[in-house]
């Protein structure tokens, strides 16, 4: 009996202890909504302000509505993130904005892709104009974070610092091996000699046709690169190409000798110089304001308070079926945001924002109709954003206009089918097999548990020829080109910006902000307010739908470390099976 007593008491205690820990969460997570609601409508920014520009956090397409961000539980990672179009919007305010005297920009590696790098880049030298400073200071400069911090107008490094300034390199991850390690065959269906997507998974290295295209891409990328630091550092591209070839940086006194930065300073005898340019005493505290905190009193300021509206709609990240998420492009969530746009007689143009490798061949055609349905009856415009590739550019081919980056990533129209074989792994090494009936000839079609046979194979790549053809199609309507043309500079083909404007691909190179001005004065309108579609999910939302997911790839990240990129590419290619419209690889670019 006295057993008995015990375990019912430990049974009680442990469920008390659990109510306890349940109720704990539940207060943070109140508690982080009522936080961030009193956060947005309490912003004060006091006389003689630094605007303190933090660019290692990640920079996104749009600030998320995220309660939870600086909250540490439940798998979250309490890092900050922010919109670029707060940023810019935040540093065109405080152009003009009396109580911000100076800008204080502290990046040591950027979470952000070289377009979006450029948009901020590009605001930060708009706000110059105004004739206030801006100071950079980092221990470490990678190559990313130079090429923001070299538009400042002081440049300071660490006297014990570093400044990475080599070139850039891509690294192509390769699965073949692995896959035969495992048994596993990925029987390959493509249609273009440049759809690279699948050789990860059939080859050990580059095939000729990729080594030229990622050659292309990377010089041009390179190339902007170089062009922005020798405009802003006044050095000439020749002297930086070869200061990058030698590796002459080595040293923190280097970056100085080579006129990279203006001055070694530990961060007091910075904060100093901050203090003298807001107008303070070296005995006073800086008053300074986040660009986080900036840009949430900015939010109301867009509406404008204009009856004509000009709607945004953001399509961001992966394409497939469905509603999605915030941080992908799910057909049924975006293309019933362009219809509401559409219909709303108040929104006199649409501007797509993209930002997508590709994805779903299917869904990114339910997409393109709804753009085409709307450019029927008002202006529609397209703004590139890091990469609007393969699925990415076919939703938006049909657009009026199309605005890049010279450091977009996009073209890659092609299409391709993995369909694993599995037959191996499962009999040989696993001992599993398989038997059944079925009532016709390809009812069991797309069997994973077995090889294609001759006449699957033909109805697979009959089916990849169709979608590419009708992925040509879309384009050469959409850019008024020959079909022949598209197919020449098509065949999986990568381009960055640059290039794509030369070959008809693009319109012009310009801003995220030059396709909203363009948008407008083809709709013939002055004054109008920004909305943006489709709608954020709320914290809660975002928690309850995809909250497993992210405390998954928590724990995976902080248990293998690096080897995550690894795991999370080779799941992600397994679970591409069917037919695709999407990047030859993930770029990775150091």
């Amino acid at each position: 009996m006295r057993e008995f007593f015990k375990y019912v008491f430990a049974t009680i205690i442990g469920f008390a202890i659990s109510i306890v820990i349940v109720a704990a969460i539940v207060f943070g997570i109140i508690a982080g909504v009522v936080s961030s609601i009193d956060d947005d409508n309490s912003v004060l920014v006091s006389d003689n302000s630094v605007l303190y520009l933090n660019l290692d956090q990640a920079i996104v397409e749009r600030t998320p509505h995220d309660s939870f961000a600086n909250l540490a539980i439940m798998g979250a990672d309490g890092e900050k993130s922010i919109g670029f179009n707060d940023i810019i919007r935040s540093l065109e305010k405080a152009k003009t904005d009396d109580k911000i005297k100076c800008v204080y920009l502290s990046v040591s590696s950027p979470n952000a892709g070289f377009a979006t790098m450029r948009e901020v880049r590009n605001a930060m030298i708009d706000f110059k104009a105004s004739g206030k400073k801006i100071i950079a200071y980092s221990e470490v400069y990678t190559q990313g974070a130079y090429y923001l911090a070299s538009v400042a107008d002081k440049v300071y490094l660490n006297p014990e610092g570093a400044l990475e300034f080599k070139g850039l390199s891509s690294k192509l991850m390769f699965f073949k091996g692995a896959l035969d390690k495992l048994g596993i065959e990925a029987q390959i269906i493509r249609v273009g000699n440049y759809k690279s997507a699948v050789e990860p998974f059939i080859t050990d290295k580059m095939s000729d046709k990729n080594r030229e295209q990622v050659t292309a891409y990377l010089s041009g990328l390179y190339s902007t690169f170089l062009q922005g630091i020798s405009e802003s550092r006044k050095i000439d591209t020749i002297q930086l190409h070869q200061i990058a070839d030698d590796y002459q940086i080595r040293q923190p006194k280097d970056a100085l000798t080579y006129k990279m930065v203006d001055g070694l300073k530990y961060k007091d005898e910075v904060l100093d110089e901050l203090k003298s340019l807001s107008g303070k005493k070296k005995k006073d505290n800086i008053s300074s304001v986040t660009i986080n905190d900036y840009a949430k009193g900015l939010k109301d300021e867009k509406d404008g308070g204009s009856k004509d509206k000009i709607a945004v709609i953001f399509a961001n990240g992966d394409i497939s079926g469905g509603e999605g998420n915030n941080e992908t492009i799910g057909s049924e969530k975006i293309s019933r945001s362009i219809r509401k746009a559409r219909q709303d007689s108040s929104i006199k143009a649409i501007v797509l924002r993209v930002n997508s490798p590709g994805g779903s061949a299917l869904a990114s055609d339910v997409i393109w109709r709804e753009i085409v349905l709307a450019k029927k009856v008002k202006p529609v415009i397209a703004s590139f954003g890091d990469v609007a590739a393969s699925g990415g550019y076919y939703i938006a081919c049909a657009a009026d206009s199309i605005f890049v980056q010279p450091n977009t990533i996009t073209g890659s129209i092609g299409v391709f089918g993995i369909i694993p074989n599995f037959q191996n792994l499962l009999n040989n090494k696993l001992g599993i097999t398989f038997d059944g009936v079925k009532t016709g000839k390809y009812a069991d079609i797309m069997s994973v548990n077995r090889p294609l046979t001759a006449g699957e194979t033909l109805i697979i790549q009959n089916d990849v020829n169709r979608v590419y053809e009708s992925f040509i199609s879309r384009v050469s309507n959409g850019r008024k080109k020959s079909k022949a043309y598209i197919d020449s500079i098509g065949g999986g083909r990568v381009w960055v910006g640059s290039d794509a404007v030369k070959i008809g691909l693009a319109d012009r190179t310009g801003s995220f902000k030059d396709a909203i001005h363009a948008a407008a004065k083809k709709a013939k309108v002055k004054d109008y307010a920004i909305v943006e579609y489709p709608e954020m999910l709320s914290p809660l939302k975002s928690l309850i739908q995809d909250g497993t997911d992210k405390i998954k790839t928590h724990y995976a990240k902080a248990e293998i470390g690096e080897s995550y990129r690894i795991y999370e590419q080779l799941k992600s290619a397994i679970a591409k099976s069917g037919v695709q419209t999407r990047m030859p690889f993930q770029i990775v670019i150091q």
